[in-house]
């Protein structure tokens, strides 16, 4: 047995101790709802616009709760609060501007953008105590062994969120190319394909599963149009140009924020409002640059997999006051422990049901997970505020021949020769890769 499936604090403060040197070494140096109150639905403004410069937030991201920490005052340690932040959610040196650290609590600076000394005090506990009734979602310790072998995830909650959005959107996102008269490929498509292939095989082993979207629509009420001046905010922010701008960038920020952040804040409503699962997969496929043209795109010999967990934040992202207070709710709801055992699983199980190579990051926005090549630690929107495990996943390279030719195919049953090889469809090979994952980790989980 991998010693990623211990759970708890301790046990996970355990299990990654050894790996210490290793976790830091690709994260970027310095120069982060609750169940009781959840984000609001609709933000259109990002960054500091319309919060008087109060703030220094992400972009739409809304003014943070700091009263949301009060549920865990005195359940994690010193140590651990300490270790987990150095370790596991951050390059290390990220947060040391903003938070002091004393020996019985930690001083947080609530705003980066004021100079005022507002502190939120989170006081440490003797010895660690979990909370569940605090949070929505429950580790798999905690949910009991499942009444046969046979049902591993009986009455697991899992949402299966189906990356990017497709259809006729598809061309705006980017994920989207076509050859010569070949059926489009569209990542939003294929990811909820295979949501609803992966659906089924998580519930005939127990699992509740739903799909955070259904359809190749956008949840967010946003639209473009109406996200020109979180453009120009944004673009200002960005260039410092005095808000002299033309009329394309506008349009290409509109649209850049609202399927980029607009649509996964609203997906993040869906998640800890209404669905409130004890896990949540996101699922996509990858890509390489395939040149400026999707009609004639330019294919790649590469063919790769990873998996990411949440975590690698700088200091320019921790400077962040939404970023900061997302990534401490979820170390003191002890959600990196068990969101980096549930990714380990998956990532293990994806390359052995796909055969493909680890993908590699090369620069320093990301770091390696637990000795697994397969497993990466990267700070993106969705994984930092959806507030439960969230397991990534990144197979196959889109516009690489094989998995082209295999997309064409379609989801046919059984096997088929592909490249001079008898394989499942793409869908139901990607499908059963994660649902085997899962049932392991929970298999183990919940002895």
């Amino acid at each position: 047995m991998s010693n990623v499936f211990r759970t708890g604090r301790r046990g996970f403060l355990t299990t990654v101790a050894g790996t210490a040197a290793g976790v830091l070494a690709g994260c970027k140096k310095s120069p982060a709802p609750s169940p009781v109150k959840p984000a609001p639905a609709t933000v259109t403004v990002p960054g500091n616009g319309g919060a008087g410069k109060q703030w220094n937030l992400s972009e739409l991201a809304p003014v943070p709760d700091w009263s949301l920490l009060n549920a865990w005052q005195e359940t994690v340690t010193a140590a651990e609060f300490r270790y987990l932040l150095e370790q596991v959610v951050t390059d290390g040196t990220a947060f040391w501007s903003t938070i002091e650290q004393r020996p019985d609590r930690a001083l947080i600076r609530t705003s980066t953008a004021r100079g005022d000394a507002a502190r939120f005090e989170l006081r440490f506990a003797e010895k660690s105590k979990s909370v569940p009734g605090a949070r929505y979602w429950r580790k798999a310790s905690e949910m009991g062994a499942p009444s046969s072998p046979a049902k591993p995830l009986e009455g697991v909650r899992i949402a299966l969120d189906a990356g990017h959005i497709g259809g006729e959107l598809a061309r705006m996102e980017g994920r989207y190319f076509t050859k010569g008269g070949t059926t489009p490929v569209m990542e939003g498509e294929l990811t909820l394909k295979t949501a609803k292939m992966l659906k089924p095989l998580l519930e005939a082993m127990g699992a509740v599963v739903a799909l955070v979207r259904e359809t190749e629509n956008p949840l967010t009420p946003l639209k473009p149009e109406t996200l020109e001046q979180a453009a120009r905010e944004s673009l200002e922010a960005a260039h410092g140009l005095g808000g002299v701008f033309t009329e394309q960038q506008i349009k290409n920020e509109s649209e850049r924020l609202f399927y980029r952040t607009a649509e996964i804040r609203a997906r993040s409503v869906r998640v800890n409002q209404v669905l409130r699962p004890d896990a949540v997969v996101c699922l996509h496929f990858n890509a390489e640059g395939w040149g400026g043209n999707p009609d004639n795109p330019v294919f790649s010999t590469s063919n790769h997999l990873h998996v990411l967990s949440h975590g690698c934040l700088d200091a320019s992202e921790f400077q962040l006051d939404d970023q900061r207070l997302d990534v401490l709710l979820r170390l003191v709801q002890e959600t990196p422990g068990e969101e980096i055992r549930l990714c380990d699983a998956v990532a293990r199980s994806l390359a052995s049901a796909t055969g493909l190579p680890a993908f590699t990051y090369l620069g320093k926005n990301a770091r390696r997970v637990n000795n697994n090549p397969y497993l990466w630690a990267r700070n993106l929107l969705a994984n930092r505020i959806y507030h439960c495990p969230v397991v990534y996943t990144e197979p196959y390279v889109m516009n690489s021949q094989e998995v082209f030719d295999r997309v064409q195919a379609g989801a046919y049953e059984g096997e088929a020769m592909i490249a001079g090889k008898m394989r499942r469809s793409i869908f139901h090979e990607y499908a059963a890769g994660v649902a085997e994952g899962l049932a392991e980790a929970f298999k183990v989980g919940r002895i």
